[in-house]
């Protein structure tokens, strides 16, 4: 089977510079730092002990900066390498001041790749994140001696299910993983199913939270919203932001200073998003938009990368998107870390066990229809219930560093 694996990928090799072009096009790749995902390196391996940490996305990569932030203050650390396989980590990651951190794009999945991969950045160790399992590389990192830890560990059902059926491919590919630490119960029974023989639970890291100085909207928009009544829907999917807008228009009827922040989960979606807008005679102002003009605005159409925490930080109300639609909903724990009451709908199983302790506080509410969210919208935050999120998420971090702290010494006394 894994034999069978790496001849797909050397057919679909032979039509990568099509994909390529086509993915250039449509701006889903970066037109200078794209061959990395041929191993070809943009930046310099240095001398000493290098910690790999791997995401495939946005969310994942931000779930471990307080771990990046952690080492990089470590002495013994000379260099942190984060791959990860969309454009958008990529620029996110350019936000960040590090100064012992590069980032490189994931390379393909196949032998000759992954050999050039690892040849060159010899890491010490390497952090998978989440649901990111490659059979070649990780392979290869076993082949190489590389200690691999899958960190915040989640399968769902349909991802169980597909590994499932490939026993003997899976096997032999989970085996390869020293420790993992799922961030479920359910990530834990799936892990355990699939044969991972070292299992320890931590607890979810992406209650944890990181500071930066740039996660702050600008003088001119806080000004606007300051007398106003707003909040936000997040990560949305297509059709949420109608969904949304509806909440809108219903509430408006109450509120005339009402404003609706939407950010869509993908942003190339957004000449469309604001076209359908429109439609519902709704005034629509870019946050890209340099001379944006305030006045009449009822949907302030968030469309540019990297600006979900900001936003977070200031509703007193969040809806989470990908929860109408059948998606499993997106991760809640950012927003409710700042105390915003959490409002989804009826499809959350990516999340269970957070909206499960989100519902136990009363943090979370579920809606079916734009009626229901327009009524469950509130104003005001409640800084109790961030805190008492902040305060999980720190004991999450400290049991993280500290056990990681353990693979990474022991590596370093081999060096």
């Amino acid at each position: 089977m894994y034999f069978l694996y790496q001849i797909v990928l050397s057919i679909i090799l032979l039509i990568s510079p099509f994909i390529i072009i086509l993915r250039l096009f449509k701006k889903k790749e970066d037109k200078i730092k794209f061959t990395e995902k041929f191993s070809i390196a943009s930046k310099k391996r240095k001398d000493g002990f290098l910690i790999w940490f791997h995401g495939s996305s946005v969310g994942e990569i931000l779930s471990v900066i307080p771990l990046i932030k952690h080492y990089e203050k470590d002495k013994s650390v000379r260099q942190i390498l984060i791959t990860s396989s969309t454009l958008s980590s990529s620029k996110i990651l350019k936000k960040f001041k590090f100064k012992k951190t590069v980032h490189q794009f994931y390379p393909i999945d196949h032998f000759i790749f992954v050999s050039l991969f690892l040849k060159f950045w010899r890491p010490n160790i390497a952090i998978f994140i989440d649901s990111e399992i490659w059979p070649c590389m990780y392979k290869n990192i076993n082949k190489n001696k590389i200690p691999l830890l899958l960190i915040n560990a989640r399968l769902t059902k349909k991802t169980f299910n597909r590994w499932y059926k490939f026993k003997n491919l899976t096997y032999s590919v989970l085996k390869n993983i020293k420790t993992a630490y799922p961030q479920n119960l359910e990530t834990k029974s799936y892990l355990n199913k699939l044969g991972v023989g070292n299992i320890v639970e931590l607890g979810n890291l992406k209650f944890s939270e990181y500071q930066e100085s740039f996660d702050k909207i600008n003088k001119q928009l806080s000004s606007f919203l300051k007398n106003k009544k707003f909040w936000v829907a997040s990560s949305t999917h297509d059709s949420e932001e109608i969904f949304c807008a509806k909440a809108h228009i219903i509430l408006k009827n109450k509120f005339k200073n009402l404003i609706t922040i939407i950010i869509p989960r993908h942003i190339h979606r957004v000449k469309k998003i604001e076209s359908e807008l429109q439609k519902l005679n709704l005034n629509v102002t870019l946050h890209s938009d340099i001379k944006k003009k305030f006045d009449k605005t009822d949907i302030y159409l968030v469309d540019t990368f990297g600006e979900t925490k900001k936003f977070h930080k200031i509703s007193p109300s969040v809806f989470l998107g990908k929860s109408i639609i059948r998606g499993g909903g997106q991760n809640p724990l950012e927003a409710a870390r700042y105390g915003a009451r959490i409002l989804h709908g009826p499809n959350t199983d990516n999340f269970k066990d957070v909206y499960k302790l989100l519902r136990s506080y009363n943090f979370s509410k579920k809606i079916i229809t734009p009626k229901q969210l327009s009524s469950s919208i509130i104003f005001k935050k409640n800084i109790k219930s961030g805190t008492k999120i902040k305060n999980i998420g720190e004991k999450i971090l400290k049991k993280t560093i500290n056990e990681l702290d353990k693979h990474i010494v022991n590596e370093f006394k081999k060096t």
